[in-house]
């Protein structure tokens, strides 16, 4: 016994399946123009800074950078401070305020750190 195959199901079938792939297509290009349009507002919106403030609060915060970007100068300057006098014990304070910027939402970090100005933790 041979199996043909009918060719009118065969074209059903590859036009099936070019659709699925063409909507596939499209839907991860509605993804990839999402993720870019919420990467674009979060790194580019210059009135938030929490992004920028918490990588730097975890990479350098024994510097006090993160105290500058958000216009903290003097809690800044007691960080340098702090660091310098513990031998660069006091870093691990960047580190902690970085990860407690980065686990804030949006809102919630603006409202708290620039617009209530609240220096530390």
């Amino acid at each position: 016994m041979s199996e043909e195959t009918n060719p009118q199901e065969e074209e059903n079938t590859k036009g099936g399946f070019e659709e699925t792939t063409e909507n596939i297509k499209e839907e991860a290009k509605n993804t990839a123009n999402d993720f870019k349009e919420g990467w674009n507002e979060a790194t580019n919106n210059n009135e938030n800074k929490k992004l920028i403030a918490g990588l730097l609060g975890i990479l350098l915060g024994g510097f006090g950078i993160h105290k500058f970007i958000l216009g903290y100068t003097k809690e800044g300057v007691i960080q340098i401070v702090l660091t310098v006098v513990t031998c660069g014990f006091a870093s691990f304070i960047g580190l902690v305020e970085g990860i407690i910027y980065l686990t804030k939402s949006d809102e919630e970090f603006y409202n708290t750190y620039q617009v209530g100005r609240r220096p530390w933790f």
